[in-house]
């Protein structure tokens, strides 16, 4: 089965389209040892076929160790653990959103807009004069997924087939 990515960029700050907020969601930081960095993906992606869904310890302990820098956020909704964020900065410096999702129940609960707008305002703000972020998406992913990153001023730089 083919499946298309599609990666999508800002190239400035101003070019969020945000949600209206959420009140009780919000985006804290993790841990790099925080057993949520493993659980979170893990149950984000099962539905889409993650390979982060499928991971052994071991395998989580070769990810931290090969992206030592990569950073984590938990997003939470009144208080429980919804979703994920985690950023690889790269060079330039950019900031790439290496996951983002909510776990399947806090789905279709109207969260993923401001969920991405406070995703995406922290990329910007994870190192001083971050000049772009970026992120990619699957056509096996959330059907939301890609409609959500349009409405939140990400364009389209690249699609490939796999």
């Amino acid at each position: 089965m083919t499946t298309t990515v599609t990666y999508l960029e800002m190239t400035a700050p101003d070019q969020l389209s945000p949600a209206p907020e959420v009140p009780g969601l919000t985006l804290e930081p993790l841990s790099p040892d925080s057993p949520l960095v493993q659980e979170l993906p893990a149950r984000v992606g099962a539905p889409f076929g993650w390979t982060s869904a499928r991971r052994t310890p071991e395998q989580w302990a070769e990810i931290r160790a090969q992206y030592p820098d990569r950073r984590h956020w938990v997003l939470s909704f009144e208080g429980e653990p919804a979703g994920i964020v985690a950023y690889d900065l790269h060079p330039g410096p950019e900031a790439e959103i290496k996951t983002f999702g909510l776990v399947p129940e806090f789905t279709g609960r109207r969260l993923g807009g401001y969920a991405l707008t406070l995703g995406l305002r922290r990329g910007w703000d994870l190192v001083p004069g971050v000049t772009r972020v970026w992120l990619h998406t699957a056509s096996s992913d959330h059907p939301n997924a890609l409609p959500n990153y349009r409405r939140r001023g990400l364009r389209v730089f690249r699609t490939e087939e796999r």
